[in-house]
């Protein structure tokens, strides 16, 4: 899952100048969903939403408050380590802090490597990370005295992020496993923007270095087409372990894209033909891409206008996984969907945030 990615940000959902030709490839080999929607409009209730299966009207919380995990919360992750799954986390908490029942370690993952505060998330050069509930001090980086903000920036949290995943997957290639990979990219560090007018951090502009664009630009364009980059990894390794054929990837993004770290929007058309972006509930702020690729099973080189959402995310885990989905939730399994098969649909789908509503019954929406 990218944070902040819009709807029109990959090039098999129109983007035509960011590369990414790796997250293409699964586009072509799976499955791409045109009416697939966030939990939310902001990220640590979209989070909560995709881990719980309940949308923003039943969850605790419906903008970016503080939030705590409560002991024994009912997650797709609790629910599948019960029924034997290697449990394994990377990237971005943001619902419980280190001492507190709302740790990963303490909400069903075996492994978790990342941010636990959301806040320090917004720095990609931060002075450490968390391994389970260990402080893992990342070398060469250094915060001045700008909250936030790194004045000494050698190990990248991405590549880290990256790194353990991948040994969660080897370390577990001879048994079931959910891996969560919650990356950062292309989040801006909004401190950073304001402290130096640029918040897209990124150890290089790549393929982007000698375009004629403001800075922030090809940072936001770089940090697209280096987690493409990590996709494509991410496929060949699955290929090198024999486990490709038996495994699910799933590739969205927890909300619409942001106008932050002077990043704007409207420079790479970001959120497409659609209105609004992050933190509206225009179709800008939460619909998002959805790419799920499953060889052998999902019918390659396929669209679905299928209506989902973040809350069917869990029950499509558990009937993949062969068990029960709670009964207080509110998503659709969209397996049926994935292998060509009559689809169950919603009602209608909801969100709120900050006194505003959002609903959508087929083809209207209110906002």
């Amino acid at each position: 899952m990218a944070d902040d990615l819009g709807y029109g940000d990959l090039g098999c959902y129109g983007q035509k100048v960011i590369q990414t030709p790796n997250i293409d490839q699964l586009a072509k080999e799976g499955m791409r969903f045109t009416s697939h929607y966030s939990g939310h409009t902001v990220c640590r209730p979209s989070r909560l939403v995709l881990l719980t299966g309940q949308h923003s009207g039943h969850t605790p919380i419906s903008q970016n408050e503080q939030y705590v995990f409560p002991a024994g919360t009912t997650t797709v992750t609790t629910l599948l380590k019960a029924a034997g799954y290697a449990t394994g986390g990377v990237g971005k908490w943001a619902l419980g802090l280190p001492e507190t029942s709302g740790v990963p370690s303490q909400q069903g993952f075996d492994f978790w490597f990342g941010y636990l505060d959301q806040g320090n998330a917004h720095n990609y050069y931060p002075e450490y990370l968390w391994k389970n509930e260990q402080k893992v001090v990342l070398p060469g980086n250094k915060i001045g005295p700008q909250k936030r903000v790194s004045v000494k920036r050698e190990t990248y949290s991405h590549d880290l992020l990256t790194r353990e995943a991948f040994q969660f997957i080897k370390q577990n290639a001879n048994r079931p496993f959910i891996l969560q990979a919650h990356y950062t990219i292309p989040h801006a560090n909004n401190e950073g923007g304001r402290a130096v007018n640029d918040g897209m951090e990124v150890p290089d502009y790549g393929i982007y270095a000698d375009k004629d664009w403001p800075a922030p630009e090809k940072g936001f364009a770089a940090m697209i087409t280096r987690l493409d980059r990590d996709m494509g990894t991410l496929v060949a390794l699955l290929k090198e372990l024999k486990l490709e054929d038996n495994t699910v990837i799933f590739f969205t993004s927890d909300n619409g894209p942001h106008q932050e770290g002077n990043h704007k929007v409207e420079f790479f058309n970001s959120n497409g033909a659609l209105r609004g972006y992050k933190r509206d509930l225009y179709e800008g702020g939460i619909r998002v891409p959805l790419i799920v690729k499953w060889p052998g099973k999902i019918k390659p080189d396929t669209t679905t206008d299928h209506i989902s959402a973040f809350w069917d995310f869990l029950p499509t885990a558990c009937d993949l996984a062969g068990i029960k989905s709670p009964q207080n939730i509110d998503g659709i399994s969209y397996l049926p969907t994935l292998l060509g098969q009559p689809q169950p649909t919603h009602e209608s789908l909801f969100w709120k945030y900050r006194g505003k509503e959002a609903l959508r019954e087929g083809q209207w929406k209110a906002v």
